[in-house]
């Protein structure tokens, strides 16, 4: 089989497991408040505040976002965040140290300056965060302030996220995204200044009219920015899932062909310039804590991408937000009314979810320490939930077209994704993937 149609195969980007289109609505908010009341005292928490709004809607965004053209929306959703930050804190108490912060969007950087202090105040007030806590935010260089650096420098910043996408202003008429290199190189010199000591660059591969020496340029040009970390993800092109990617015209994108090209180009030229990769879309400086992570085998995967984060617990706030706790998985509604209906009823908005079995736990397991080492060891995972590899006598035949084309190794009970191949990796977790079907919809594997 040739490799380009090898990578063309639609697999989950596995940020959980199960994923989240398994999830159902028999995990109701019933369900999420015996679940946080059952959390062990003392057990860290990390937190994800999702804020659902941007000035300007991006074609390739496969986010939860809402597009305002006044600020009223905001305002009143952060007194709705605020509730709901109360009636969770209600359910835990103060027993639980949170060690990582994180706000997504949308474009949390919409929030004027008082409403960051304003929220990050919310969350301080309500639970206890511990010495060191990290917190990071995604930011939009466009319209960044000082008076923006100066609110998340004051709240507490320890790491901020680029998003960049693209450089090239082709590329970016074709993904409705103008942004100009002077904006992003402002917003990293005001974080800066203000002593943010960790930034990550978010680009993306195989958007419209993108070509390997274009992406190079983005590349050169985000590296001139001198960032700690980068993330460069392929673009997903999802229309049934997200109506707006259809301006987005098929005939502009890049074939598999041509994606794999940029993937390997992108990580070719940062190696040269000393990043390490890590798991499959990342890449750090090696004294960054990701690349120390991985190294030492504590490097972890969750709904923000790669991470250190190594709470059992992820609280998610706000619309579209998903948690994980040890019983399970739970998501809030993906909508602002809904959303504002359940706080306002007093009602924690959860909209669905999955309790996890022990296979699921167990294949849970298997797939994160492939994405995060490439490899996995099925006899001692098995092992730790009263297993044999036996149980996965399916899944390793399925492997043998990937063996083949060497793009993986299976050696007995051993699995490892070639480094010059990482995209492979999510293949070789789909095999492992029991609730998968072939009429799943997902982004290509490349």
């Amino acid at each position: 089989m040739d490799v380009a149609e090898i990578f063309a195969a639609r697999v989950p980007r596995y940020t959980s497991y199960p994923t989240a289109p398994h999830f159902h609505a028999g995990i109701d908010s019933g369900t999420y408040s015996a679940w946080l009341r059952e959390l062990e005292p003392g057990t860290p928490l990390s937190l994800y505040v999702h804020v659902p709004f941007c000035d300007t809607l991006c074609w390739f965004c496969a986010c939860h976002t809402t597009i305002i053209n006044n600020y009223s929306p905001m305002r009143g959703y952060l007194g709705l965040l605020e509730k709901e930050i109360g009636m969770v804190s209600r359910q835990l108490g103060r027993r639980h140290p949170v060690t990582h912060l994180h706000w997504g969007g949308g474009s949390p950087t919409l929030l004027r300056a008082a409403d960051i202090a304003r929220l990050n105040k919310a969350l301080r007030n309500r639970f206890s965060f511990a010495k060191g806590a990290e917190f990071a935010v995604e930011i939009d260089p466009r319209g960044f302030t000082a008076a923006d650096a100066d609110a998340l420098s004051t709240a507490g910043l320890t790491r901020a996220s680029i998003g960049l996408q693209d450089s090239d202003p082709v590329v970016q008429r074709a993904i409705n995204r103008i942004q100009s290199e002077d904006e992003t190189a402002n917003a990293v010199a005001l974080l800066r200044a203000r002593g943010v000591s960790s930034l990550n660059i978010d680009i993306i591969y195989g958007l419209p009219h993108q070509t390997v020496a274009g992406i190079e340029k983005t590349i050169d040009f985000a590296l001139s920015l001198d960032p700690d970390r980068l993330a460069v993800f392929g673009y997903a092109h999802v229309p049934h899932f997200k109506k707006h990617q259809a301006l987005i015209p098929e005939s502009a994108l890049p074939g598999i062909a041509e994606r794999y090209a940029q993937a390997e180009a992108v990580q070719a030229r940062l190696a040269a310039r000393g990043y390490e990769a890590i798991g499959l879309d990342h890449f750090a400086k090696p004294d960054d804590a990701l690349a120390i992570a991985q190294r030492e085998g504590r490097l972890a995967r969750n709904f923000q991408g790669y991470t250190t984060d190594s709470a059992p617990a992820l609280i998610g706030f706000g619309t579209s937000a998903i948690g994980s706790l040890p019983q399970g998985y739970v998501q809030n509604v993906s909508d602002t009314p809904s959303y504002r209906s359940a706080i306002l009823a007093g009602r924690l908005p959860i909209a669905r979810g999955i309790a996890l079995s022990t296979d699921d736990r167990l294949r849970r397991t298997i797939i994160e320490r492939l994405m995060c080492d490439l490899s996995v060891d099925l006899d001692a995972v098995s092992a730790r939930f009263g297993r044999t590899r036996a149980a996965f006598s399916e899944a390793l035949s399925s492997l043998k077209c990937l063996e083949r084309e060497k793009l993986v190794v299976v050696d007995g009970g051993h699995i490892s994704v070639a480094r010059f191949s990482r995209p492979a990796v999510r293949l070789v977790c789909a095999a492992f993937d029991a609730f998968l079907t072939p009429e799943g919809r997902h982004a290509v594997a490349v």
